[in-house]
This record gives C-alpha cells, sequence and structure tokens, in this order.
C-alpha cells in the first residue's frame, strides 16, 4: 500500500467511523433523549428515522455531485455539512430542533458515504480492491463494535449531548486531513443530470416515506399508498429519463452487467436482515431480560465484534476467489444463526445458549458485504465507480428500512411490550422474518458470476446514447 492509498483508506474509514458511531450511539441513548426532550415514541422514531430518510434519498445525487464538481470537494463539504449539523444536535432545546438537525445530518451523510467508497475504489487497482474495502469495513466495525457500549455508558452517565459533542474534533481534523492528503478527482460525465436528480431524489422520497410511515399510519392508509405508488412512478420515470439522457447519472446498462445486479440485490437482503436483527437484538435485551442499556450495549460485544476481525479477512479472499463463494455463505451462515436465536431466545434464555448464534451471524454478515461491494465496483470501467457505489450504496439503506418496516410489522402481529413474555413472542416472529430475508439473499447470491472478478478493461469514452444504456 502506497502512502498515497494509505491516507485514503485510513481518512474514508474515519468519516464511515463517525457516521456509524452516531447511529448507534444514538439508538440506545434513545430512552434518556425521550425523558429529557419530553418526546413522544413518534417523535423518537423520528429522530432515526429522519436521518435515513435524507440520507437514502440523497446518496444517488451525492454521488453525481462529486462526479460532476470533484469528489474530494463534495466529500468534504459532506463532512462539514455533518459536522456543523452534530452541533446543532447537541444545542436542541426541543425534539423539533433535533429532528430537523438530525435530517441535514443524513443529508451530509448522503455525499461523505458514497464518495468514501468510491475514493477507495478509484485510487486500489481491482486485485486490491476486495482487501481494501475490508480494511474499510474492519475499521468501521469499531465503531459498530463500540457504539452499543458507549451510547449505553453515555445513557446512564453523561449528557446525551455528548453523542453529538463527540464529531466535532474528529470532523474538524477529517476535513483539514482530507484536504491536505486527497487529490481531487472527477467522474466521466461533465455535465450534471438535473432532471435525474430531481425524478430520483423525489422517486425515493416517497418510497422511503411510504416504508418509514407504514406501521404508523397504517399500511393500507391513503398516505401510505399515495406516497409508494407516487415514488414507484418516478422511478419508473427516472429509467425513462437516464436512458435518454446525454450525460445520466446512472447508465441503466449497468443493470445488465450479472455481477452488478446479482450482488446489488442479495446485498439489499444482507441489509433488510441485518437492520431487522439490530432494531431488535438491543431491545430484547432490556425488555424481554430486564438489562439496561450500557449491558445490553456489553452483551452487543460478540456479535458486532466479528466486522472488525472478519471482514478484512473476507475482503482479501475475495481478491483471490469468488465473491460469490463469500456472499452466499455468509447469508448461509446468517441464515443459520438467526434460525438458532429465533428457536432459543424466550426471556429466561441464558447468554452463553445464545452467543453461538450470535457468532454465527455476526460472520456471516461481516463475510458477504466486502464481497458483494467488491462485485459491484468491480462490474464497472474505473470513472463510473462514483456511480455504480451510489447505488450500491442507495439500495443497501432502502434494503435496511425496509427489513426494519417488515419486522416490526411483523412483531406487532405476535407480540407487544406489555410484558417480557409478550414482547419474546414477538421477537421471535420477528427474527423469522430476519431469516426469511438472509434466505432469499443466499439464493440470489448463488446467481453472481462463480469465476473471480476480473478487472474491467478501460474503454474509450462512450457517446450520450452508449451512456445512456441503449445500445
Amino acid at each position: 500500500m502506497t502512502p498515497k492509498q494509505a491516507w485514503v483508506l485510513a481518512l474514508a474509514s474515519l468519516a464511515s467511523f463517525m457516521m456509524a458511531l452516531d447511529s448507534q450511539v444514538v439508538t440506545t441513548a434513545l430512552g434518556t433523549i425521550r425523558r429529557d426532550l419530553t418526546a413522544s415514541i413518534e417523535q423518537l422514531e423520528w429522530t432515526v428515522n429522519a436521518y435515513n430518510l435524507s440520507f437514502a434519498v440523497l446518496l444517488l445525487t451525492g454521488s453525481a455531485l462529486g462526479d460532476r464538481f470533484g469528489r474530494r470537494r463534495m466529500f468534504v463539504t459532506g463532512l462539514a455539512v455533518f459536522t456543523l449539523a452534530s452541533v446543532g444536535c447537541a444545542l436542541s432545546a426541543d425534539i423539533g430542533t433535533l429532528i430537523a438537525a438530525r435530517t441535514v445530518q443524513g443529508a451530509g451523510a448522503a455525499l461523505v458515504l458514497p464518495l468514501s467508497l468510491t475514493l477507495i475504489s478509484a485510487i486500489f487497482p481491482p486485485e486490491r480492491r476486495g482487501k481494501a474495502m475490508g480494511l474499510y469495513l474492519g475499521l468501521t466495525g469499531l465503531a459498530t463494535f463500540s457504539g452499543p457500549f458507549i451510547g449505553g455508558a453515555i445513557a446512564e452517565g453523561l449528557a446525551w449531548q455528548w453523542i453529538f459533542w463527540l464529531n466535532l474534533p474528529v470532523g474538524v481534523a477529517a476535513v483539514l486531513l482530507t484536504l491536505r492528503r486527497v487529490d481531487e478527482s472527477a467522474g466521466p460525465n461533465n455535465r450534471f443530470d438535473l432532471g435525474g436528480v430531481v425524478l430520483v431524489t423525489l422517486g425515493a422520497l416517497g418510497i422511503v416515506w411510504g416504508l418509514v410511515r407504514g406501521n404508523l399510519a397504517g399500511w393500507g392508509s391513503a398516505e401510505v399508498l399515495g406516497a409508494l405508488v407516487l415514488g414507484v412512478a418516478l422511478v419508473i420515470a427516472f429509467v425513462f429519463w437516464e436512458r435518454h439522457s446525454e450525460a445520466p447519472m446512472l447508465p441503466m446498462r449497468f443493470f445488465r452487467l450479472r455481477a452488478f445486479s446479482t450482488a446489488n440485490a442479495a446485498n439489499f437482503c444482507v441489509f433488510a436482515s441485518l437492520y431487522g436483527t439490530l432494531f431488535f437484538l438491543p431491545q430484547y435485551f432490556q425488555t424481554a431480560q430486564g438489562f439496561g442499556p450500557f449491558e445490553a450495549g456489553l452483551r452487543m460485544m460478540p456479535w458486532t465484534a466479528t466486522l472488525m476481525i472478519c471482514a478484512p479477512i473476507a475482503g482479501k479472499l475475495a481478491d483471490k476467489y469468488s465473491a460469490r463463494t463469500f456472499v452466499a455463505a455468509g447469508l448461509l451462515l446468517q441464515t443459520i444463526g438467526m434460525s438458532w436465536i429465533a428457536l432459543v431466545a424466550e426471556p429466561g434464555t441464558s447468554y452463553a445458549v445464545l452467543l453461538p448464534g450470535l457468532i454465527l451471524s455476526g460472520v456471516g454478515i461481516t463475510s458477504a458485504m466486502p464481497a458483494a461491494q467488491r462485485s459491484v465496483v468491480g462490474a464497472v470501467r474505473p470513472p463510473e465507480i462514483g456511480q455504480a457505489s451510489g447505488v450500491f450504496m442507495m439500495l443497501r439503506i432502502f434494503g435496511g428500512v425496509f427489513g426494519v418496516a417488515v419486522t416490526v410489522a411483523v412483531f406487532a402481529g405476535a407480540g407487544s411490550y406489555l410484558s417480557p413474555s409478550e414482547f419474546g413472542g414477538g421477537f421471535t416472529t420477528a427474527m423469522v422474518a430476519v431469516v426469511a430475508f438472509a434466505f432469499t439473499g443466499m439464493l440470489v447470491a448463488l446467481g453472481m458470476p462463480g469465476r473471480r472478478p476480473a478487472e474491467v478493461p478501460r474503454a474509450p469514452a462512450l457517446s450520450g446514447t452508449e451512456r445512456g444504456g441503449d445500445r
């Protein structure tokens, strides 16, 4: 690894670490925030959903801005927006201000995260890209590993505002070092696809809004059905627009590449299963087994620690062997691990009985993620990595939102928060949904190309028609 590659990897991982940590510690500190700001359950849910909503709908736009105006410039802009929004969160005196600041945080993250993946993919050659992505995920895993523990400690011993104040020194350092150590680069298009940006942003907003509001407003309500139908219609319009655009933000020909389409679909299932687990597992330890936030976070650590250990190993091996092997095998392990949790999890189940399932699940998820990323960005030409990264990140977030929405709906139909036993019944059913996501993803992953990914050859600049996917 050259010094320049090391700086890009370190700074991209630092930015991802900051945002992953913020997401984790907020989840375990929600109870403290609810008491301090006298928030309702719906308002509390929006402190999480507001971030996810703006993040998901602006991901492709973030990648397009980086390709058009410079990846380093937009990466630094996103870091600055996220850091300033974190200060706004810390200074919030009421729940409405906190929700608004969280929305701005999500917009900053939509610039940073896809471009962090793009910067890494662009500077590392294909034969080393999987290892780099594994290291990136492993370093990010440090935040996932420590997040529940830190969030529990803050929730019980410090003011919740410190969750957001922690981002200030890290964000400032990341901005300054990026400006000094990372070179500027841009994507293949020199025009900004405004029509595509508007269509995909509004389409994504409709779909994510419908998924987020489904369990609260009712899946058959006019609000939810209208949002979903409008979102799907706008996404279809976006596809037609991109096929005929001279400078598309997302060439539709990407989806004719088997490695690209199957890896994205499998990763959608990875994150649906992951987020469904992450939403309910801490609550199981607290509601069904009676532990506090700190103790619940501590019991999550063997599951989250696998991201630091397994992701770099899986990423390195994916450079030598088939990515399909690691995605399919990883989702199989997630299926087995969460099936075990679903079978044995009761209010009185000992932690030692749960531990094998947690470890198997963690190893499976963290083996699948870097291999899927490797497959997606390896399927396109080097100048198009930014566009491919934006699609990958957007579908990942859609998978997470979809996974939470479905598992919450399944839980509500079989259990409640009225007692540990009632929660335990709903939790078991929710874990069955998590298993179904993982098993479906495994079947999809079997359709990925079996050979080791090779470098996509560089080619002359494409015409507008070819970029639009009409050839």
